[in-house]
């Protein structure tokens, strides 16, 4: 019977093993062969030697994890430790650049590989589509790379637009004021601005243009120049509506669409645009299709689970 003792240094024991030590169980969920121990700061485990060389390994990502992110969650133990490639090790060693510094201090980085590359391919193409399900990061990690371009001054402007399926497309007998009848719907957005600018400079820019959150229908006979666009829950456009906006696109302008196709509120028989699109433009140069999956979920891991349940029912209809 191999053992091995790994210790832990300049890391609070207490936070990195979890209360009651339920990082420690989950652990030993993923290594059921092994004997695992933790006392102190030390860790033993005991039990075969390849099982022990691949925990070790795993271990030193958590580590390193703990030690840029300062916390340790079930959602990041479980990507750490199911990530096949060698995603985690690779990203974990370059692991996301601070694309923004946020409100409060708060630092705002890609925390998944698929984030990561969501991040490399915004580098390298100026339209990427981000598609995966609720919670994986897809619109927030897009927001964050506007205002990081907006702040590094390689756009003039953030704009940011959703098909207005609930309010219905067309928004002109809306009576009452517009904003009012659009901000619930458009509320994701605004959050995850908030937490990236100061509240006055976001009214300011929002004031004068600088960041617009507008429906879909107001994109037309536009050209956006200068801009970073972004199409969120773009699965609910039309073939015209998606058309439309990708024609937009002008001089010195980034795009980015966000969907996911497992959630369409479009009428029965009405093909999505974001379908579509991704099918025709896959293999056109300039443009990259990035999917994340329940990996990068980083909500609540309830939300996780909650996907898993309905991914059995969707594929038994």
């Amino acid at each position: 019977m191999n053992e091995i003792i790994l210790e832990l240094t300049e890391i609070s024991p207490r936070e990195f093993f979890g209360q009651q030590n339920e990082h420690i169980d989950l652990l030993k969920k993923y290594f059921p062969k092994l004997k695992i121990v933790a006392r102190g700061n030390k860790i033993k485990a005991f039990g075969d030697e390849e099982l022990l060389e691949e925990f070790e390994r795993r271990f030193d990502l958590l580590t390193q994890h703990f030690i840029k992110y300062n916390k340790l969650d079930e959602n990041s133990i479980e990507r750490v430790l199911t990530s096949s490639e060698d995603d985690e090790l690779k990203s974990s060693k370059n692991s996301g650049e601070t694309l923004v510094h946020g409100v409060s201090g708060r630092l705002i980085k890609a925390q998944t590989a698929n984030q990561r590359r969501l991040v490399d391919a915004s580098k390298k193409n100026d339209m990427v589509f981000a598609i995966g399900p609720a919670g994986t990061g897809k619109t927030y990690t897009g927001v964050a790379l506007a205002v990081k371009a907006l702040k590094e001054k390689q756009v003039k402007k953030i704009i940011l637009t959703r098909p207005a399926v609930e309010a219905g497309e067309n928004l002109g007998f809306l009576p009452g004021d517009l904003k009012e009848k659009l901000d619930p719907y458009m509320q994701p957005l605004y959050d995850a601005l908030r937490d990236m600018i100061p509240a006055e400079k976001l009214v300011h820019y929002i004031e004068n243009g600088t960041i617009q959150i507008a429906p879909m229908a107001f994109m037309r006979g536009r050209t956006l120049d200068n801009a970073f666009v972004i199409l969120d829950e773009a699965q609910n456009t039309t073939h015209a509506q998606m058309k439309m906006f990708l024609t937009r696109m002008g001089r010195n302008a980034r795009f980015l669409i966000t969907g996911d196709p497992g959630q369409i509120d479009l009428p029965r028989r009405t093909i999505s645009g974001l379908k579509e699109a991704l099918l025709i433009l896959q293999n056109v140069p300039g443009i990259e299709i990035i999917y994340l999956d329940d990996k990068d979920v980083i909500r609540h891991k309830l939300v996780k689970k909650v996907i898993e349940a309905y991914k059995t029912i969707e594929h038994h209809n």
